[in-house]
């Protein structure tokens, strides 16, 4: 009977130790299984709120650390920064004023050698033209933007055609009051009015006469143009000089 009670004492031990044995197994496995499953589950980001909820009060002592293996220094630019500014520093300072071309001055009688009495007087080097009288006083005098290329000699000419309205030789532009003294090679050269392009649009502006940009012929602004219409009529001289 003894011996009876032993041995379904050690059955019993030994179906404990398998139960236990068994739990464990069964406790690991979840477990893992739990592990796994925390490692791969997306990590959400942090909402605003709870941004907000973790900031550090202002003047804490606890500081944010840059993430690593990112440099946020701003060593580089902050050195290209210095060097530009050094060069600023020792630049030297420009004078707007004396940078810009100087406004051409007007002369109040044309050159001696633009001969007497009733003539028109053009002058290419100072790009301005004089109304002589009879009694060599100047009736007006203004700026002009004669040709670019050397296509008008110096001399005496005289005016030969007239036209209200004129047509620019290459068919792009219109102008008025054109006052004919002599031809060149594409076209008659005279004085007219500052041509329009086929848009209606001034080809330059009343301010850059003085400075020779036509093909030819002799720019004048509309009032100055009328009054040259007005005093050169046909037979009129034309003195060129330069």
């Amino acid at each position: 009977m003894t011996e009876e009670k032993a041995v379904v004492a050690r059955v019993r031990t030994w179906r404990v130790m398998a139960f236990v044995g068994s739990l464990g197994l069964t406790f690991a496995a979840a477990v893992s299984s739990t592990a796994g499953m925390v490692a791969a589950a997306p990590v959400p980001a942090a909402s605003t709120a709870d941004d907000s909820a973790h900031q550090e009060p202002a003047g804490s002592a606890t500081q944010p650390t840059a993430r690593q293996g990112v440099d946020t220094s701003l060593g580089p630019v902050q050195e290209a920064i210095s060097a530009a500014t050094q060069r600023l520093k020792a630049a030297q300072p420009v004078d707007v004023a004396s940078s810009k071309r100087a406004a051409p001055t007007l002369e109040p009688r044309p050159p001696r050698s633009s001969g007497q009495g009733r003539r028109v007087v053009f002058d290419e080097s100072s790009q301005q033209v004089w109304l002589m009288r009879t009694g060599d006083t100047v009736r007006a005098t203004y700026l002009v933007s004669g040709s670019k290329m050397d296509n008008l000699r110096p001399g005496q000419y005289e005016v030969y055609s007239r036209s209200l309205h004129a047509i620019g030789f290459n068919y792009r532009s219109t102008m008025r009051y054109m006052v004919r003294f002599t031809q060149g090679n594409n076209a008659a050269i005279g004085f007219h009015d500052i041509p329009r392009d086929n848009a209606g649009q001034p080809v330059q502006t009343a301010k850059e006469l003085g400075v020779a940009r036509s093909s030819g012929c002799i720019r004048q602004r509309p009032s100055d143009a009328r009054q040259m219409w007005d005093f050169a009529q046909l037979g009129t001289d034309v003195v060129v000089v330069t």
